[in-house]
């Protein structure tokens, strides 16, 4: 996963665990791209205190996200739910495949992505 979306999904699920300080902080360096020296002098701590809480809030998230695997779930969800849209979308021309498997194959697809979505939640 990209480095920022990772940091911003977990963020979405797992922020909220985080003190407000944190919270503040790390909101400033990732989702407003601040700099460190901003962040220190808006602060007042030094920019090795601001590296630092960064790097406690990443590990946390990932603690948290390793233990609930709510990020991962999710991302695993939405892509069977492509795949579900995908899989029902009408062929190109009537009565041709398009690519497309036949719709006896594609129901029995669209089951099986629903029966693995059921056991994720």
């Amino acid at each position: 996963m990209d480095r920022i979306f990772e940091q911003t999904l977990l963020y979405d699920f797992y922020g909220e665990l985080l003190t407000p300080h944190q919270r503040g902080i790390y909101e400033e360096a990732v989702f407003n791209d601040m700099s460190l020296g901003e962040i220190a002098e808006e602060y007042g701590i030094s920019r090795q205190g601001v590296h630092d809480l960064i790097r406690r809030c990443d590990r946390i998230l990932q603690d948290y996200e390793s233990k609930l695997h709510l990020a991962e779930r999710f991302v695993s969800a939405k892509e069977k739910i492509t795949q579900i849209a995908e899989l029902t979308k009408e062929n190109p021309v009537p009565g041709t495949k398009g690519g497309q498997p036949d719709s006896g194959e594609r129901m029995e697809r669209i089951r099986f992505l629903c029966q693995e979505l059921l056991k994720e939640l």
